[in-house]
């Protein structure tokens, strides 16, 4: 069988709201389209990690409609005919699903294919690319499904976890394991003894097959939405796509590709599917200010400036005003981020409960905050 000839395209998903970051975070500039940590966005910063790997032309971004035209701004010009949006949120089964059948029909066939999320940070992408070479490498293999693990650095129990069996096999030097189970985020004690064991990793949310095999095992675990999907693919390229992607999208299951499809493959008897590669890359999915200020603070304590600023007597505080010259005194792990029609205040712990807030806007629909 000739897999050699099989081209590598990269799927990017960008269709997050990223609550946790209002009140910059705003629903046509989440999180991914802003430059949380350093100059670039993290969707720029997502797609320079990959374009030693992967050309433009083959990088293919999906999002919604109220994000495709700032989406279309930042990816480089070949990647702009590539960026699909969706007329619904339908999860990640789908949104991956429907790349898959842009990837075929462009690729006049099969491909492999590496999905990633547009907003995590990577410290170490020199590292990274090597092992997304030998991951791509391992799910050339019709059937294989690859995920990236990251070995966890504390008990956290706001991630999944990868639970790994056996010895380990070689893929360009690097060590990958089968994958015993997938187990969503666990209490405390739980994560205490993942994290100790060294058979569990967090999931990171990096998936690599082929386009072929996850369009298989769509069929086998979600056949409705992968039979309407399929009615989909005859009208891409045509005049008729936009209106039959509106009619067919809604009608698809809203779940996620790991309950959908890596979950269930793993409980099948017969040799293993579903790999595991460890990887250390100084990554972090960036999940709240918290994250943001841990990052970029190089020693305990440090206080955390976006603009100008002066503290006295003040430490472990995050402040974020590009425009305005902060002075803080006497406080204490704090986040403050102002933009100008809002400012949040709030200690660091509690950065996880800024979604609260977005959702009380929600209710009272204020739209110009949201």
């Amino acid at each position: 069988m000739a897999t050699h000839k099989l081209t590598t395209h990269a799927v990017i998903l960008a269709g997050g709201r990223g609550t946790r970051f209002w009140p910059r975070s705003r629903t046509r500039t989440p999180k991914q389209l802003l430059n949380i940590v350093g100059k670039e966005t993290m969707l720029q910063q997502t797609v320079a990690r990959l374009r030693p790997l992967v050309p433009p032309e083959r990088i293919w971004t999906v999002t919604n409609s109220e994000q495709v035209q700032e989406v279309r701004k930042q990816v480089p010009a070949p990647a702009r005919r590539r960026v699909l949006t969706e007329p619904i949120g339908r999860n990640t089964a789908a949104a991956i699903a429907l790349a898959a059948l842009h990837v075929r029909h462009a690729a006049r066939g099969d491909a492999l294919l590496a999905v990633l999320p547009a907003d995590h940070f990577i410290a170490n992408p020199e590292r990274y690319r090597v092992i997304v070479r030998a991951a791509l490498d391992m799910a050339r293999e019709p059937g294989r499904m690859v995920v990236l693990g990251i070995p966890p650095t504390r008990p956290d129990t706001g991630f999944g976890y990868i639970e790994r069996m056996g010895n380990a096999l070689d893929s360009k030097g690097f060590p990958v394991y089968a994958v015993r189970r997938f187990t969503e985020k666990p209490a405390l004690a739980l994560a205490k003894e993942y994290a100790g064991s060294g058979d569990y990793h967090w999931n990171a949310g990096m998936f690599f097959w082929r386009a072929s095999t996850f369009l298989d095992n769509l069929k086998k675990y979600l056949p409705k939405t992968h039979a309407a999907l399929e009615s989909l693919a005859a009208s891409i390229g045509k005049r008729n796509y936009d209106r039959d992607l509106h009619d067919v999208y809604p009608t698809l299951e809203n779940i996620s590709v790991d309950y959908a499809i890596l979950e269930p493959a793993t409980r099948e008897q017969g040799s293993p599917r579903v790999f595991v590669f460890p990887a250390e890359v100084g990554w972090s999915d960036i999940g709240s200010w918290t994250a943001v200020y841990e990052l970029l603070a190089k020693k305990a304590g440090e206080n955390i400036f976006a603009g100008q600023g002066h503290a006295i007597d003040a430490e472990g505080n995050f402040l974020w005003s590009p425009t305005k010259y902060i002075a803080a005194i006497g406080v204490r792990n704090l986040v403050v981020v102002e933009t100008p029609d809002a400012l949040l205040i709030c200690p660091r712990e509690r950065a996880q409960d800024v979604g609260k807030i977005v959702k009380k806007l929600e209710d009272e629909h204020r739209k110009n905050l949201l």
